[in-house]
């Protein structure tokens, strides 16, 4: 088995994906969470963003896409927010989020560090991309892996 499957458990990726549901329930907002074993030779925060382009994230129609990007080998990830939401947020938003997601990973509870992260960006979307009649769901909840 790769570090990426045994990374969280069927059981734990569907706890994350309902997280995801409930991050989204009252926003127009996308989060997505994305795992894969290293980001190579290429920067993490470049790869976050080849991963963002590749699932369409930058195509919100309000620029409002949060990547929760991991490099599971590498031990490392980033939250990547698209232009909208970053325009929006406190200037420490993602800071106090990593530092959220970072409590809980060093006790090497991935699940719950994912779905503290998701949770916090949940709330930070809703403030300012509140939910309406007319929204869609965007993009898929489910988690990708490369």
């Amino acid at each position: 088995m790769s570090k990426v499957e045994d990374f969280l458990t069927a059981k734990e990726e569907e706890q994350v994906v309902d997280a995801i549901r409930i991050a989204e329930k009252e926003t127009s907002g996308e989060i997505r969470v994305h795992i894969e074993n290293s980001h190579g030779s290429t920067d993490i925060f470049e790869r976050s963003m080849e991963v963002f382009h590749l699932l369409k994230m930058d195509n919100t129609q309000q620029k409002n896409g949060v990547l929760i990007y991991v490099a599971v080998a590498d031990r490392d990830f980033v939250i990547y927010g698209d232009k909208g939401i970053n325009d929006v947020v406190p200037s420490d938003f993602w800071e106090s989020t990593k530092d959220a997601i970072v409590a809980q990973f060093k006790n090497g509870n991935f699940k719950q560090g994912l779905i503290d992260g998701i949770l916090r960006a949940g709330t930070e979307l809703r403030k300012h991309f509140p939910w309406s009649e007319d929204d869609v769901d965007e993009l898929s909840n489910n988690i990708s892996k490369g």
